[in-house]
């Protein structure tokens, strides 16, 4: 009994694991969000990762067809603005911003939203519309991006993330 309370469990040595697939949610639709998310499912592609992302809530407006092209960047309470919200609530600061994000992308060379999912698809990342965003919001499949791989509910969507090696990240 006294060896037993004088014993040190034994911690599990960490060993590095392999990114097999990255499962990235979309729930935003503001221009930094979306970008963010497909740059990061482009580049795990580009590395031989698998990329999946779910578009859930607003983030279905990067994969609608009337509003991917009409994509901002939210000016009020987004503290990497640097603009009090009394300034970024002002009409026209939210166009300027989204205008002058557009023009830096422009000069790196990213591609429109529309231009990006037809290269995430080619690329072989998968496309989901969540179904009860797409409930909630009266939207039908036809609404959508045309190569969008369908619509999942959330329990098909950590079905897909099973296995060693995938990472789920929220954006």
């Amino acid at each position: 009994m006294e060896a037993e309370l004088n014993t040190v469990p034994q911690v599990e040595q960490q060993t590095e694991k392999e990114v097999k697939k990255m499962m990235l949610i979309l729930s935003k639709a503001t221009l930094d969000n979306v970008y963010a998310c497909f740059i990061l499912a482009n580049g795990a592609r580009m590395e031989g990762i698998e990329s999946e992302i779910f578009f859930t809530f607003f983030g279905l407006e990067a994969i609608t067809k009337s509003k991917l092209e009409k994509l901002h960047v939210a000016t009020v309470g987004n503290p990497a603005m640097h603009l009090p919200t009394m300034l970024g609530g002002l009409p026209g600061m939210e166009a300027l911003a989204s205008n002058m994000m557009k023009k830096e992308m422009d000069k790196l060379d990213i591609p429109p939203v529309d231009e990006f999912l037809e290269i995430l698809n080619a690329s072989g990342a998968k496309l989901w519309a969540c179904k009860l965003a797409m409930e909630m919001f009266h939207l039908e499949e036809e609404n959508l991006f045309d190569d969008i791989d369908g619509v999942l509910t959330v329990g098909d969507f950590y079905e897909r993330a099973k296995g060693d090696g995938t990472h789920l990240l929220f954006i």
